[in-house]
């Protein structure tokens, strides 16, 4: 009989959980966690070139598959290079499961120079995750499992770190033949006060002119905002909360969420009923942003209660459960005025051509996206000027699970954000990650990684030459002083020459249509650069926030 330790238990753990694809970096404190991996070849392991890349991949992966992201990284060092990417991680509410290295139990938290021994490496591990563990014993790690990957699926969601000792993952133990399926609780997902609910209804029957607004916890109940719909709602999302239904919906004004018009017709609305959104501040104009006044807000994080707006009815439960319970309540569904589906209509159609007309020779470029991007691809973006500016609104996105990008508005975990995503999608099916110069500095190692696994992408690099996002602030705020925001960047065919990937460049935007379906004709990754010095200035978008004025 071969013999069994705790590496191979933690494979069997995440194969018996449907955790089948895995990113991270081997090194000293992993090996018998891959190396059980690798014996089964049930689990698909990603060998990213940085635990940074790794990690974002497993958030992209998660983002794009309705499923938990896995990254595993070594002790120390390879722990502290995920931090960025589990930061993003817990910004994004992904679910994602982090399994690190620890040094010898005999020898822990003694600070004896170990290797990769770093002082308060849990600390660190619990500042950035929702939760952290460290296995003491052999005998606790598959409960700790169980208890990390419910934390991680449990709403909130959001990254566990969970710390195995080296010592502890060689330990031979009996076979695991049997593993439980972790779910949520129910206890975890209640509907909440009915009394409340009721109060819910009055509001609604009472409303003529409502709308929901729904977040990233809302963003998959497809089929029952659909029926608020229905209803007579209409629809505008978080960034995060895009594709909860289709956005060329006509009830759907996507997430043309605080800009002056769409913030002059909630002025006119009886009824805003918020499910799953944060309402943060850097979507509502740093909380200035006037919404209305009869506002309600169902959400299954506590905290949520008043912490950026107040809300007339504040529910406490499950968005799922909440919307089912409520639209069942409405079972003689009226007519809808057409006025109202009409006035909808018009107020996105009328804010889609002032935003065409603002993207000037960029007008076109959504568009034509959108008629070449195949059903179902994902639709990545990483922070730079042409996402702020249109790829989080003028481009439209029919599913939720399209829509993937930076939310902590980082610069540069787009490439491996669209590297994971792309393995979740059908085998032929391409999508694109949009990324600015800078930003795909970043993680450019990982270019290596999605040649190696031939990764079904496009990566359109809007390439200006520098920070252009920060170059808006700088001229908004700093007087036009560029500091350090101009940088020197590779040729980017020399560099898709090296790394053995197809390349294509855009110096015009006649060119754009031509080239991007050339790009999607292409197998395997494709660098498609977009010269944006050559095609003209992108527009200016950065309006100093309320605090600056103050």
């Amino acid at each position: 009989m071969k013999e069994y330790n705790i590496g191979d238990l933690i494979s069997d753990f995440l194969f018996e959980n449907n955790l089948n694809t895995v990113f991270g970096v081997v090194s000293v404190h992993n090996i018998p966690i891959l190396d059980a991996i690798a014996k089964r070849n049930l689990i698909k392991f990603i060998p990213a070139r940085g635990e940074m890349g790794a990690g974002h991949m497993a958030d992209g992966f998660a983002r794009s598959s309705n499923n938990v992201g896995v990254v595993v990284t070594s002790t120390g060092p390879g722990a502290a290079n995920v931090v960025g990417a589990l930061v993003e991680a817990r910004f994004a509410g992904t679910p994602l499961l982090h399994i690190t290295g620890q040094t010898a139990t005999q020898n822990l938290d003694k600070q004896q120079g170990t290797v990769h021994d770093v002082p308060n490496q849990l600390e660190m591990m619990k500042s950035v995750s929702k939760k952290a563990y460290r296995i003491s014993s052999s005998k606790d790690v598959l409960d700790v499992l169980e208890k990390a990957l419910e934390d991680a699926i449990t709403p909130p969601t959001g990254p566990v770190s969970i710390e195995v000792p080296i010592d502890i993952q060689r330990t031979i133990i009996k076979k695991q033949k049997t593993f439980s399926k972790v779910h949520i609780k129910e206890k975890n997902i209640p509907l909440g006060d009915l009394n409340s609910l009721d109060l819910i209804e009055e509001q609604i029957r009472k409303s003529k002119r409502k709308i929901l607004w729904i977040g990233n916890g809302a963003k998959k109940l497809n089929f029952e905002v659909s029926k608020f719909v229905e209803l007579g709602f209409a629809v505008v999302t978080s960034t995060q909360g895009r594709g909860v239904i289709d956005e060329n919906h006509d009830m759907c004004l996507g997430s043309f969420n605080a800009i002056p018009k769409a913030e002059k017709f909630y002025s006119s609305l009886d009824l805003m009923i918020v499910v799953g959104s944060r309402l943060r501040g850097h979507e509502t104009k740093d909380m200035s942003l006037v919404l209305p006044d009869n506002l309600l807000q169902i959400d299954i994080d506590p905290n949520a209660k008043n912490r950026t707006y107040s809300s007339k009815i504040f529910h406490l439960g499950d968005g799922k459960k909440v919307l089912e319970n409520l639209y069942k309540r409405f079972s003689n569904i009226g007519i809808i005025d057409k006025n109202w589906i009409n006035e909808v209509k018009s107020l996105k159609k009328e804010i889609k051509k002032d935003y065409k007309e603002f993207l000037q020779i960029y007008g076109e470029f959504p568009e034509i996206i959108e008629r070449n991007l195949p059903k179902n691809a994902r639709w990545i973006r990483d922070v730079t000027i042409s996402n702020s500016t249109w790829g989080n609104r003028l481009m439209p996105v029919q599913k939720w699970y399209q829509n993937i990008y930076p939310v902590g508005a980082g610069i540069g975990p787009g490439m491996s954000l669209g590297i994971g995503a792309s393995l979740a999608t059908e085998e032929k099916i391409k999508s694109i990650a949009m990324c600015g110069d800078g930003g795909f500095m970043l993680n450019i190692s990982e270019l290596w990684t999605a040649v190696e696994i031939n990764s079904n992408i496009i990566f359109m690099v809007m390439n200006d030459k520098g920070y252009g996002v920060i170059k808006h602030i700088q001229d908004s705020l700093y007087g036009g002083r560029k500091n350090f925001a101009d940088l020197q960047v590779p040729n980017f065919k020399e560099l898709a020459d090296t790394v053995k990937m197809k390349y294509l460049i855009v110096k015009s935007s006649s060119e754009f249509e031509n080239s991007l379906k050339k790009a999607f004709n292409l197998s395997g990754p494709i660098l498609l650069e977009i010269d944006i010095n050559s095609i003209g200035e992108l527009p200016r978008y950065f309006i100093p926030p309320p605090f600056t004025e103050k």
